[in-house]
């Protein structure tokens, strides 16, 4: 009569160094999807989160300049453009004069200033550049203005251009000359490094008279 040794059904319930090796590669398959899949979608969300922020940062830029471009008074110089190119691209700039408000950042400081909309290095030796507001205190005694404050608004712009829609013409031009009348419409287009496609405004002002 044959008579199964006592060991053999332990035998058998053990793993072979095949399984063994089989079941490691499974897992690590496994892990290797699971970490895929994970570090895929964080950095989604980081993506995400970044263009949520320079979206918010944009639609302040186009408040504050709808704040301030449609408080302005006409008949005084109150608003020039000036097209500017600078190697090949378009650093065009806008200049007008205010008092102290939201739109000059300041609440409390006196008298008028001549404000300006540009681009410049955010580095001396760099070509990073940024848009912001160059101020300087206006002074009817003196024949220059006197120093001049930055305030940063946008980083990682390459270009920007501004055009100015007028009525009269029912054009939009390149240049505004005008003391007398302010446009109807300002458009203000902004190239990026990290889009192919500009981002692009129009901001209405509220007192144009024809």
């Amino acid at each position: 009569m044959f008579t199964v040794p006592a060991n053999f059904s332990r035998r058998r319930a053990a793993f072979t160094l095949l399984e063994i090796m089989l079941a490691v590669a499974i897992l690590a398959m496994m892990s290797l999807a699971i970490y895929r899949f994970v570090s895929t979608n964080l950095i989604a969300l980081r993506i995400s989160t970044d263009a949520n922020l320079t979206d918010e940062r944009y639609a302040g830029f186009v408040r504050l300049l709808s704040t301030e471009w449609s408080s302005l008074p006409t008949g005084s110089g109150a608003l020039l453009g000036e097209p500017i190119k600078q190697n090949g691209r378009s650093r065009d700039e806008i200049t007008w004069t205010c008092g102290a408000g939201p739109g000059l950042l300041t609440r409390y400081a006196t008298g008028e200033f001549h404000v300006s909309l540009r681009l410049r290095p955010i580095a001396k030796s760099g070509d990073q550049m940024e848009l912001g507001l160059a101020r300087t205190v206006f002074d009817p005694n003196r024949k220059s203005d006197g120093p001049e404050s930055w305030v940063p608004l946008l980083s990682g712009v390459d270009s920007i251009q501004i055009r100015y829609f007028d009525p009269r013409l029912n054009v939009w031009v390149e240049k505004w000359t005008d003391t007398i009348t302010l446009p109807r419409l300002v458009k203000v287009i902004i190239g990026r490094p990290d889009s192919s496609v500009p981002w692009e405004t129009i901001v209405a002002l509220a007192r144009t008279p024809l």
